[in-house]
C-alpha cells in the first residue's frame, strides 16, 4: 500500500479533467482499506471508483482512495438462475461481457456503460428499459464507523430512478466492496421494446435475438450516439430525464405537440432531457474546447483542456434555458465535486 503525492486525476475520470490529488492510494485489498480507516480515521477521504459519473471542478485536498478491488466468480447456479459476484473495482462492461460469455441473462441492456461495478448500485444505473435493481441481489459494504462488513439486500438499497440509499441517507457512511447479481440461465427475458434496439436487430437481420444479440445491438447503438471517453472526455448522460406532473405535460404538449414522452403513472410523465436540450438549440454547440455532443444532446464533452468549472457553467446555462423555455427543471445525473 503506497501513498502517492500530487497525482493528476486526469486518467481516473472519464471527463479527462486535469485536477490534482494531494495524496492518492490505490486500494487493492479489503485489509488495506480497513487499515487506512483505522490508522487515518481523522484524515478526510475521497472515494474514487471508475470516475465515470463525476465532474471534478477542483483539486482534491482529501486523501483519494481509488477502490481497485478485483475478482468475479459464480457463487451458485441452478437450472434457472445463477448468482454471480463481482468486486467493486471490476470494469462494468467487461463484467457484463463475462456474464454473457457464461450465457447469464439480465445485464445485456446495460452493455458499454462506463464505470466500475462498485459504483453501479449507487446510481442504480440503467439503459434501454432495464435498471440495475432488476438483477441486483445484494452488496457487501464496509461500514466506515465500525469497520465491519455488512450486507445490503435489494430492498435495503431503496432504489429509485438513478438513485439509491447510497446517494441519500447512507451517503459517505459505507464503501461498496462487491455486488451479487441474480441472473437467468435459461428462459431469458429479452427487452427490445425500448429505444432503437428492435430496429437495430432488424438491421442485423435477427428476428429471434439472444441475450448476446441484444448486447451487440446496444453496443452498436451506444457507439453510434455516444463518444468514447478515450477519444472525447465525457461522463455519458449528464442530466436525468425529468418527470413532470400530468397537468404540466398537457401544457407542454399544447406548445410542442410532438414531444416524446413515457407515461410513468396516472400522475407523472417522463420527458427526455435530450429532446429538451436539443429543442433549446444546444445539440452540437461548441464553446471552444468543450460543448454539447453533436449526436446526443444529453452528453457534455471535453474536447481537451477544458476545466471542470467550464463544464459546470455550461450545465447551469442549459438548466436555466430549459427552465425558461419549458418551465421544467432538469437535474444533473453526475456528481459535481
Amino acid at each position: 500500500m503506497q501513498i502517492q503525492h500530487n497525482i493528476s486525476l486526469k486518467p481516473y475520470n472519464t471527463f479527462g479533467i486535469d485536477v490534482k490529488a494531494k495524496q492518492f492510494i490505490s486500494v487493492t485489498t479489503i485489509t488495506d482499506l480497513k487499515s487506512i480507516y483505522s490508522e487515518r480515521r481523522e484524515v478526510s477521504k475521497f472515494i474514487l471508483g471508475g470516475g465515470s459519473n463525476m465532474l471534478l471542478t477542483k483539486d482534491i485536498e482529501a486523501l483519494v482512495l481509488h477502490i481497485n478491488l478485483k475478482g468475479k466468480h459464480i457463487i451458485s447456479q441452478t437450472e434457472d438462475y445463477a448468482f454471480v459476484k463481482a468486486s467493486a473495482g471490476e470494469n462494468w462492461h467487461e463484467f457484463v461481457l463475462w456474464t454473457l460469455d457464461n450465457n447469464f441473462g439480465g445485464l445485456e441492456n446495460l452493455s458499454l456503460i462506463p464505470g466500475n461495478v462498485g459504483t453501479s448500485p449507487i446510481q442504480n444505473i440503467g439503459a434501454y428499459g432495464v435498471e440495475l435493481k432488476d438483477t441486483f441481489y445484494s452488496c457487501d459494504v464496509l461500514n466506515l464507523d465500525t469497520l465491519e462488513i455488512e450486507t445490503f439486500k435489494n430492498s435495503d438499497c431503496k432504489f429509485g430512478y438513478r438513485n439509491s440509499i447510497f446517494k441519500q441517507e447512507a451517503k459517505g457512511k459505507y464503501i461498496i466492496l462487491s455486488v451479487v447479481f441474480k441472473l437467468t440461465t435459461n428462459n431469458h427475458v429479452i427487452h427490445t421494446n425500448y429505444g432503437a434496439i428492435a430496429s437495430e436487430l432488424e438491421q442485423m437481420q435477427i428476428s429471434k435475438p439472444t441475450i448476446q444479440d441484444v448486447s451487440k445491438a446496444v453496443i452498436s447503438i451506444r457507439k453510434s450516439k455516444l463518444p468514447d471517453p478515450n477519444d472525447i472526455g465525457n461522463s455519458g448522460s449528464f442530466f436525468k430525464n425529468p418527470m413532470i406532473c400530468k397537468d404540466a405535460f398537457v401544457k407542454l404538449q399544447e406548445n410542442f405537440p410532438n414531444v416524446p414522452h413515457y407515461v410513468v403513472s396516472e400522475d407523472e410523465v417522463k420527458v427526455p432531457a435530450g429532446w429538451l436540450i436539443e429543442t433549446a438549440g444546444f445539440k452540437g454547440k461548441s464553446f471552444g474546447n468543450y460543448g454539447v455532443h453533436k449526436k446526443q444532446a444529453l452528453v457534455l464533452v471535453n474536447y481537451g483542456g477544458a476545466s471542470g468549472h467550464d463544464i459546470l457553467e455550461l450545465s447551469k446555462l442549459i438548466q436555466h434555458t430549459i427552465l425558461r423555455l419549458f418551465d421544467i427543471t432538469i437535474e444533473a445525473e453526475v456528481n459535481i465535486i
